[in-house]
């Protein structure tokens, strides 16, 4: 990994050994891949969840919902950082302690996270243990062509995708096609026949898509049965800053690598692990810190 700036939470770039595998598999995969924050654990299920920047009060109470359901089990949240559904997909994440990553149309740094809007929310996601992605260079500014091919990573790092809401001529549509051209599981929401938001989502249900009506249907389709994990109902119990300890230690770390990760104030840090330790979350054997849930 290297590092090239001095941030909170600078800008690495991804080894290829570091590579989440799906990413691999892709026709086009990217180059070379930069990333803030944490990069999800290979024991999460991966679902991307797309949609309309114009979403109704149905397809905000849909996301809700399906991701309040998943707190507790192995799933991470991916999406793009946009207006819309993608950003009630990041907050709703955050709020029941799930795992997110944001893969913007364009570089990572503050000064370029696109929209400008969303650079509180990015951060949150960085605090609470998340990560953001970008195959391009940190200082990119988003333009047209870079979301579309920007999407392909959306699709491609995910076991599966879920649309909620889009018009018959939107965008988010690429991303559900790509979905299924790259072999993953495509899900939809039905909506009403009387929305024009629900236009294009009907389009990939006449095609065969998997209808989702409660959460349920998403962990079937991620192959997670209800009921599993204890483990993750502990995890949904943990602080945001203990969750992105959890995170980080998806491999285990040296006491001055997880604490250099962590961008907190030392005290503060070794107060954390010290109670992390207490409540049996983490153990340190005198070289590095590993995770125990």
């Amino acid at each position: 990994m290297v590092e090239l700036n001095g941030m909170d939470y600078p800008i690495k770039e991804v080894t290829m050994s570091e590579w989440p595998p799906l990413l691999r598999e892709i026709p086009q995969p990217p180059t070379s891949l930069n990333y803030r924050g944490a990069l999800p654990s290979p024991d999460l299920r991966l679902l991307s969840i797309v949609g309309s920047r114009n979403y109704t009060t149905y397809g905000k109470q849909v996301v809700d919902t399906l991701i309040g359901e998943l707190t507790g089990y192995p799933v991470g949240i991916i999406s793009g950082l946009a207006l819309g559904i993608d950003s009630l997909a990041h907050e709703a994440a955050l709020k029941n302690n799930l795992y997110t990553l944001a893969i913007p149309g364009g570089g990572l740094l503050d000064d370029v996270i696109y929209p400008a809007t969303h650079k509180r929310l990015a951060n949150r996601i960085l605090e609470a243990g998340g990560g953001l992605l970008s195959e391009f260079a940190p200082d990119f500014t988003a333009t047209k062509w870079s979301f579309p091919q920007r999407n392909r990573l959306v699709a491609g790092i995910s076991h599966a995708t879920l649309l909620i809401e889009a018009a018959e001529q939107s965008g988010t549509l690429i991303t559900a096609r790509m979905a299924t051209d790259y072999n993953r599981e495509l899900m939809v929401v039905p909506g009403s026949i009387f929305s024009k938001n629900s236009y294009g989502v009907h389009q990939f249900l006449k095609l065969g898509a998997v209808p989702v009506t409660t959460a349920a249907d998403i962990l079937e389709v991620l192959q997670i049965r209800v009921g599993e994990g204890p483990v993750q109902s502990e995890l949904a119990s943990l602080t945001a800053l203990e969750t992105k300890v959890i995170s980080l230690l998806h491999e285990p770390l040296s006491r001055d690598e997880l604490i250099r990760q962590l961008a907190l104030p030392i005290s503060e840090s070794n107060q954390l692990l010290m109670l992390m330790e207490l409540e049996n979350h983490i153990r340190y054997d005198g070289r590095q810190y590993q995770s125990l849930v």
